[in-house]
């Protein structure tokens, strides 16, 4: 990463832009269905989990409650200190995703929900992704998340006309042409609002990296699928009914690689 890629994500990240993201709009569909798809395979207590790059420690503390020894790495020193002084349950660390400073063979569980999409070059990616593969024991589980090349385009296209004229802006098209042609994603001095530097996968292309350094695939799962743009999709997820209607839909086509990229986030599941 470049001296002013790093600086534009700990600037992002040092702002504690993650405080209170996972409780409002779209972030709330996020919370729920990324701890649903967790707890498919942490299915017991007790294990060694490093979240690595997990912002304020929001699933930290959630796995630290369900009996783990949890370790917060996290790049930003601000989100590190808010972690600290707003959770007991976990450890929380400064820590470069890229040179993780832990024993070889240390954690059983590793999440990695974060740093992937914030490099662009992808030997940062795949130092990252051996840096995982070192420290991770042999059988155990490593959880990496993406942000699909195509979500930016399709929230555009969602709420054009309707909430935005964005498309018609020159700015706003040469970004979105970069993330579909490049997956680069640099965010334009006009759209402070959105996401800081950062690199967009598709899914098999997410796959095939964390393969490079010697995983296993599991499974992938799309995150908030393709029920993410529901019209009033907050409004209806508070009622249960109509949640359970939604959720029975996402969980059908969560593996559907056809549409998985239809999805803002989704997530590789690997084994060392």
């Amino acid at each position: 990463m470049s001296k002013e890629g790093m600086n534009k994500v700990l600037e992002f990240y040092n702002s504690v832009s993650e405080k209170g993201r996972l409780e409002r709009g779209l972030g709330i569909i996020e919370f729920h269905r990324t701890k649903q798809i967790l707890s498919k395979y942490i299915n017991k207590d007790s294990n060694v989990i490093y979240d690595i790059g997990g912002g304020v420690g929001v699933y930290s503390d959630w796995l630290a409650r369900k009996n783990n020894n949890v370790h917060l790495l996290e790049l930003s020193p601000n989100a590190v200190e808010y972690a600290k002084s707003n959770y007991n349950t976990f450890i929380s660390e400064v820590c470069d995703a890229r040179d993780i400073n832990k024993d070889n063979e240390s954690a059983d569980i590793i999440l990695l929900m974060g740093p992937l999409y914030h490099l662009q070059n992808i030997a940062d990616r795949l130092k990252v992704l051996d840096e995982c593969y070192r420290v991770l024991k042999k059988g155990g589980l490593l959880f990496s998340v993406g942000i699909s090349k195509f979500s930016t385009t399709t929230w555009a296209l969602s709420t054009f006309g309707t909430r935005n004229e964005l498309l018609t802006e020159k700015p706003f098209m040469n970004m979105i042409e970069m993330e579909l042609k490049e997956g680069i994603h640099d965010r334009p001095q006009d759209y402070p609002y959105l996401l800081t530097h950062a690199y967009f996968h598709t899914p098999l292309q997410l796959q095939n990296e964390i393969e490079t350094v010697g995983f296993k695939t599991l499974n992938k799962h799309a995150i908030e699928g393709t029920i993410w743009f529901t019209p009033d999709l907050n409004k209806k997820w508070e009622d249960i009914e109509t949640r359970d209607i939604l959720l029975n839909i996402l969980e059908i086509t969560e593996h559907e690689i056809e549409i998985m990229g239809m999805s803002p986030h989704f997530m590789v599941v690997s084994q060392k």
